[in-house]
């Protein structure tokens, strides 16, 4: 069981790491030194980026709990 859920921790791993990478990043110079990179408009995910966004948080809480699971095999 054990082994199998190794298998499934790097599997998921992996697949968080590449859908946080793939997202849109808004942040800029400015934004870090607490000015305003949007101009005042605000921004909403639609379509494919928003489907990316929730599969990023499924995959990120099904690898807490694969994390957890493991802790208690």
């Amino acid at each position: 069981m054990n082994d199998i859920l190794s298998y499934i921790e790097i599997t998921l791993s992996i697949l968080l790491i590449v859908l946080v990478l793939l997202q849109r990043s808004d942040a800029s110079v400015g934004a870090a030194l607490g000015g305003d990179s949007l101009g005042g408009t605000k921004f909403e995910r639609r379509g494919a980026e928003k489907l990316m966004f929730n599969t990023t948080i499924v995959v990120a809480i099904l690898f807490a709990l694969s994390a957890l699971a493991r802790l208690f095999v």
